[in-house]
C-alpha cells in the first residue's frame, strides 16, 4: 500500500566554523563513521557508503542524486533537521539554504526543529558519554524570537516544493514540552503565515509513546511517537555497565519488530516511525545501542507491518532516517546491501524501481 513516507535528513555533512572549533578542521559526521570499528563479533561496523561516497553537502550534484534515489524509492519528502538555537543562532543551515536559493533539486522538503542543546558527547565517540559540557545551548529568548524564527525561515516556507499535509506546511518540533509556550508558538506562526499569504502549518510534535496523554501534544495536528517500547530508556547504570564491560547494548532486530507498539501506531493522530536499523557506535563507542542483524528484507516486513497498522488519514509516516550514518539509521546505498534499503521501501509500497 502506498504511504506518504517523509525521511528525516541530517545536514551534518559539510564543514562548519563551529565544528572546526569544537572537533578540528574539517569535522563532519563522516569523521566518526570512518573511524568506527566492530565492537563485538559480527558487529556490522564500519558502514561504508557506496554510490554517493563520503559526500559533501555543499555540492549541488550530491543533493540532486539524493533526491533522485529518494524519488525512485517512493519517499515523499526530505524532512531537514533544522537547528534554531535562539537569538538568531543557526547550525548546519548551509545545505537547506542552498536548496532554497537555487531552487534545486526539484524534490519536496519540510523542516523538523531540533530544539535541543548540543553537548560535547553528542557527536563523537572519543568523548565520555557522561560529559556534560555544553557546546551550543538551546534558548527561548521570548516572543520576538518566535517572530524572528518565522521570518528567517520564510523563504523556505514560501518555496513551492515545501511539503504540505491537508494543504498546510508540515513542521515538526522535536521536543514540544521544552517550549516555554508551545500553544503561543503555534498560534503565532499560524497568524504570521496568514499575514504572509501562506496556507498555515500542520504541526507535528515528536516524543516517546509514554507521553501519550500529555496535554502539550493535544494542541498539535499530529504526533510522531517512538513506537518501540522501552528500548530508548536504558538506565544510566546499564550504560555504565556496557562501557565497563566493553560491549554495547544490543537487541536483535527481529525482537525490535516484535516489540514495536502497533497499538500506538494505529492511533488516528499518530504518524509512526520506520526504523531500518540503529547503531550509535560511531558516535557513542561502547555505550552504543545497536539493533543487531537488521536486513533490508526484515525492514520491508517492518514497513508493511506499520503501513497496514497506520490509521492516520494521510498515511503519513516518518523514516528514521535518510542519512544518519552516525546512528546507523540510513537508507542511502552502502557497500554491504547496495540499494537494498531503498528497494525495501519501494517493494513495500508496490513500486517497481
Amino acid at each position: 500500500m502506498k504511504a506518504n513516507i517523509v525521511a528525516f535528513y541530517l545536514p551534518q555533512y559539510h564543514p562548519t566554523a563551529e565544528n572546526n572549533a569544537w572537533w578540528g578542521k574539517g569535522f563532519t559526521e563522516w569523521t566518526c563513521v570512518a573511524q568506527s570499528r566492530a565492537l563485538y563479533r559480527h558487529h556490522r561496523q564500519p558502514n561504508i557508503p557506496a554510490d554517493l561516497g563520503f559526500y559533501d553537502l555543499r555540492l549541488p550534484e550530491v543533493r540532486a542524486e539524493q533526491a533522485c534515489l529518494a524519488r525512485e524509492a517512493g519517499i515523499a519528502a526530505f524532512c531537514y533537521w533544522h537547528y534554531w538555537m535562539g537569538g538568531g543562532k543557526r547550525l548546519l543551515n548551509y545545505p537547506l539554504d542552498e536548496v532554497v536559493r537555487l531552487g534545486q533539486p526539484d524534490f519536496p522538503f519540510c523542516l523538523a526543529w531540533a530544539n535541543h542543546p548540543w553537548m560535547r558527547k553528542n557527536w563523537n565517540a572519543k568523548v565520555s558519554r557522561f560529559c556534560q559540557e555544553m557546546l551550543a545551548n538551546q534558548t527561548y529568548p521570548g516572543h520576538q524570537d518566535i517572530d524572528d524564527h518565522f521570518y528567517t525561515m520564510l523563504p523556505a516556507f514560501q518555496d513551492k516544493r515545501y511539503y504540505k499535509v491537508d494543504g498546510r506546511l508540515l513542521f515538526l518540533i522535536y521536543d514540544p514540552p521544552a517550549l516555554p509556550e508551545p500553544e503561543y508558538f503555534m498560534q503565532r506562526w499560524q497568524e504570521l503565515a496568514q499575514k504572509e499569504g501562506l496556507p498555515g502549518f500542520f504541526f507535528v510534535g515528536q516524543g516517546d509513546s509514554k507521553m501519550i496523554g500529555d496535554p502539550v501534544y493535544a494542541k498539535f495536528d499530529a504526533v510522531n511517537f517512538e513506537c518501540i517500547r522501552d528500548f530508548f530508556n536504558e538506565s544510566r547504570v546499564r550504560r555504565i555497565t556496557a562501557y565497563t564491560l566493553r560491549h554495547p547494548i544490543t537487541r536483535n532486530y527481529k525482537d525490535i519488530l516484535r516489540a514495536y507498539d502497533l497499538k500506538t501506531a494505529a492511533m488516528p493522530n499518530v504518524c509512526p516511525t520506520l526504523y531500518p536499523n540503529w547503531d550509535t557506535a560511531p558516535r557513542r563507542g561502547y555505550i552504543a545501542t545497536v539493533f543487531h542483524n537488521s536486513t533490508p528484507e526484515l525492514f520491508e516486513k517492518h514497513i508493511r507491518q506499520v503501513v497496514d497498522a497506520t490509521t492516520n488519514p494521510h498515511k503519513l509516516l516518518f523514516l528514521k532516517s535518510w542519512n544518519e550514518w552516525g546512528e546507523g539509521n540510513y537508507v542511502e546505498p552502502d557497500l554491504t546491501f547496495g540499494h537494498g534499503w531503498l528497494e525495501a521501501i519501494a517493494k513495500a509500497q508496490g513500486i517497481t524501481r
